[in-house]
């Protein structure tokens, strides 16, 4: 459903949270048309703050079921161009409200002494967004509001994990499959209308004694071209941290943060503005509280974080809420 407008001018000791086996397993990378990252439409593949405490850790085999919600609100001034839907639109005001549903399936195969985790991820969401269509050599020019609830584009990933003592570290890969509910011209969109890749490596170390948890994730993000406005979107740079704390069995918090860079630039005819190299920073708090569901585990987990040093992107607020629990012989 979409409406337009436009007006005139301008397990140990502790047991840990089900969110680390699914979290870490599926690294939630789904991008979810969060209307933040840089590149088209101002938007990167991969979802910043996705990963945060326990992430390098492979859930045990079983089937596991998480649902995020994820909302982000963030704006850019009239001296920041963004190219969105073919157009370039500048004083920009942009709201989503996306759901991520990811089932995973952590298996017994191994990998060079590794166990491989399988995922899948199907974003539905609302994106809207208002800005002033920037007319070159001439200014800004009409305003124009749009929004959408759609279906994004699906996500399937693996992911190889090892273990030796407190430590724990994954490889993973994610694939963007362009299939969603993409509108040609449209400033707001859930999907993004190109395959695109994502690579990444995360590493943990988790004491059972203190329940500290030291987290970290590198990753590089590849994008394919977006047929409908001829644009390809450079290669991207994240990294993101978690540094937190199990007080109780149930009840953990901590502090969480990420980094953003494009490290080369995009190309295309439709890339009217350049290389339009991006990159980001924030930080931010996380807290979790683990409860039982009759004979289930269920782990619920926040996370918010506050963006900075923003240049050619959107700068805002972002977070997530997160539920996450085993499904069949994985809740026993």
């Amino acid at each position: 459903m979409r409406r337009e407008r436009q007006t005139a001018s301008p397990a140990n000791r502790y047991r840990l949270p089900l969110a680390w086996a699914v979290g870490s397993a599926l690294a939630l990378s789904v991008l979810a048309a969060a209307p933040a990252n840089a590149a088209e439409s101002g938007v990167g593949f991969y979802l910043l703050g996705s990963k945060g405490p326990m992430a390098g850790i492979v859930p045990p085999p079983g089937a596991y079921i998480q649902n995020d919600l994820y909302f982000y609100s963030g704006s850019a001034g009239a001296n920041r161009d963004l190219p969105i839907g073919g157009q370039i639109v500048a004083n920009i005001d942009a709201h989503a409200y996306i759901n991520l549903t990811t089932g995973v399936w952590s298996t017994e195969w191994q990998v060079l002494g590794g166990n491989v985790a399988l995922l899948g991820i199907l974003p539905i969401g609302s994106q809207d967004v208002s800005a002033a269509v920037s007319i070159p050599n001439v200014g800004l020019g009409a305003a124009v509001d749009d929004d959408v609830f759609t279906i994004g584009d699906p996500v399937l990933g693996a992911q190889i994990g090892w273990h030796s003592g407190n430590f724990h570290w994954n490889v993973g890969a994610l694939v963007n499959v362009p299939v969603g509910d993409y509108q040609q011209g449209e400033i707001a969109n859930v999907a993004f209308n190109r395959w695109g890749a994502d690579l990444s490596a995360a590493l943990t170390w988790l004491d059972p004694d203190t329940g500290i948890d030291l987290s970290g994730a590198i990753g590089f993000t590849f994008n394919g071209e977006n047929p409908d406005t001829d644009y390809t979107t450079g290669t991207e740079f994240h990294a993101e941290w978690a540094l937190s704390k199990n007080f109780t069995q149930a009840f953990s918090a901590g502090l969480v943060g990420y980094y953003y860079q494009q490290i080369t630039g995009d190309s295309g005819e439709g890339a009217n503005l350049g290389d339009f190299k991006g990159r980001v920073a924030a930080l931010g708090a996380t807290a979790a509280y683990n409860f039982q569901v009759g004979a289930t585990p269920v782990s619920f987990r926040a996370k918010v974080y506050h963006e900075f040093a923003a240049e050619n992107r959107l700068e805002g607020n972002a977070g997530y809420l997160t539920l996450s629990f085993p499904i069949g012989a994985g809740a026993n």
